[in-house]
């Protein structure tokens, strides 16, 4: 099951494009406060958020991982479970296919998690998996196979905003020629 708390397109768009792209780390508490009023059903049973996990390369660069400060302010404990193994293109001018080729094999359960707390915070649990945005899914499914394989009872999923694909990978064509 996944949720969105809106419509990758108008001001929601801009914001989003703010908060990731320009740094204001501070547009995190509107967008996640709702996100918990859109995932007010998912999250009421979690036991934890994760977030899509960002490459090294890409989080040093940036700065931050927009989906971590995100997770952090749903008022459900947050697990950095995920780690990105592979830098992957970005997903913005990708088909539906290429997506999720992109992702195939790039996401693992972090290898500093114990086989221990890999039984507690995993196993049978119940686990929503947090992002911006989610376009095909494509993402938000590859982590959740690497989830479901550790023993996660159910994934769930609530990002921002949803965007359509066609919209999308035409609107990051235009600013990409701009």
């Amino acid at each position: 099951m996944t949720r969105s708390a809106g419509h990758y397109e108008g001001a929601l768009r801009a914001i989003l494009h703010a908060f990731k792209y320009e740094g204001r780390r501070q547009l995190a508490e509107p967008l996640s406060s709702m996100m918990r009023t859109a995932g007010q059903s998912l999250l009421a049973d979690a036991d934890c958020v994760i977030p899509v996990p960002l490459h090294p390369w890409r989080r040093a660069r940036r700065g931050f991982n927009q989906s971590e400060d995100l997770a952090r302010r749903l008022g459900v404990p947050m697990r950095r479970l995920l780690w990105r193994i592979r830098r992957t293109a970005p997903q913005t001018n990708l088909e539906a296919l290429a997506r999720r080729q992109n992702v195939r094999g790039a996401f693992v359960v972090a290898p500093l998690v114990s086989s221990r707390q890999r039984r507690r915070w995993l196993e049978g649990r119940q686990v929503v998996l947090v992002d911006d945005v989610r376009t095909t899914g494509a993402t938000l499914e590859a982590c959740a196979l690497v989830l479901n394989a550790a023993g996660v009872k159910e994934v769930r999923a609530l990002t921002v905003a949803r965007a359509d694909l066609r919209r999308a990978t035409a609107d990051a064509r235009t600013e990409t020629a701009a």
